[in-house]
């Protein structure tokens, strides 16, 4: 039997802990998550009411005085606990500068 929930991840993910500012893009709501891992593709967004799958949003993850900014789509929903998120490519270079110190940064921690 298929495992119909197989691990599709193209990038390694990091166990991370940020503030997020997410605003849907098709008219949802504007609201604050966190992140409880991120990669280099996306990210997982803790929030009691995440949106539809298949949204696109505009996230803002926060990190001391940082910042990094995407659009992106929800790939998958935990209704109650978060969404699955992956971001638009092609990233703007300032940004990925920003996110791979910050993915590196967490791979040191975890060596």
């Amino acid at each position: 039997m298929p495992d119909t929930m197989a691990d599709r991840r193209v990038a390694p993910r990091y166990s991370i802990i940020l503030i997020a500012h997410v605003q849907g893009l098709n008219g949802e709501k504007r609201f604050s998550a966190r992140t409880s891992d991120l990669s280099r593709t996306g990210c997982y967004l803790d929030t009691l009411t995440p949106l539809a799958k298949g949204s696109s949003i505009h996230v803002k993850l926060i990190r001391r005085e940082e910042s990094f900014e995407a659009k992106g789509t929800v790939m998958y929903v935990s209704p109650g606990l978060g969404m699955g998120v992956r971001f638009e490519e092609p990233l703007p270079s300032d940004q990925i500068a920003i996110l791979e110190s910050w993915l590196q940064g967490a791979g040191k921690q975890l060596d």
